[in-house]
């Protein structure tokens, strides 16, 4: 068994994109989730033919320690916005190092030096593409959507929507040109 971190597989979509690219090249998955496949090893070409599939879908092989850890900073934060878990709500910086098993102030550094953003701003926008998702389902109201999101209350959703997006909420709804950006977009 041979596990891969792979960059940008940030959906659901992304899985089963690679599960079927493998599946197609004959390579059996063990195990599939964002940004990780184990698959069985069988042939001297796997990797070669695993890197083609990875570049020719948009996706890329991660090697380098400090991507793996960025790479896995990104799944955790996407994870729980997308599985509306709330076991961040006051301590992003502890629950990361939990997960990670790293000192937050080493993944601080690390992630804004890589990306050129704090992990607290990431962390902000993918909560705003989240929220926009929301708005365009149009199932939540704007205080709902804030709760799913583990705001304190939509007042602060409300405002920094605005400060990311430069119009309010409403304004979006009633827009209805929907300029969201995928995950592996946001950076």
């Amino acid at each position: 068994m041979k596990k891969l971190l792979i960059k940008n597989m940030v959906c659901d979509r992304c899985k089963t994109l690679l599960a079927q690219e493998f599946a197609k090249a004959g390579i059996v998955i063990t195990s599939i989730k964002l940004g990780e496949i184990v698959y069985e090893e069988n042939a001297d070409n796997e990797e070669g033919i695993i890197e083609g599939i990875l570049k020719n879908n948009g996706f890329e092989l991660v090697k380098d320690t400090a991507d793996m850890i960025i790479e896995n900073i990104k799944i955790q934060l996407i994870n729980t916005i997308n599985n509306g878990e709330n076991d961040i709500a006051g301590n992003m910086s502890s629950y990361l190092s939990k997960q990670l098993n790293k000192d937050y102030s080493i993944l601080s550094k690390m992630f804004s030096k890589k990306e050129g953003v704090t992990i607290e701003k990431y962390f902000i926008d993918l909560k705003i593409e989240r929220a926009k998702e929301l708005i365009q389902m149009n199932e939540l109201n704007f205080s709902e959507i804030g709760y799913a999101l583990n705001y304190r209350n939509s007042s602060h959703l409300a405002s920094q929507f605005k400060s990311v997006t430069g119009m309010s909420m409403g304004a979006y709804k009633k827009l209805q040109q929907w300029d969201r950006k995928p995950l592996d977009k946001i950076m």
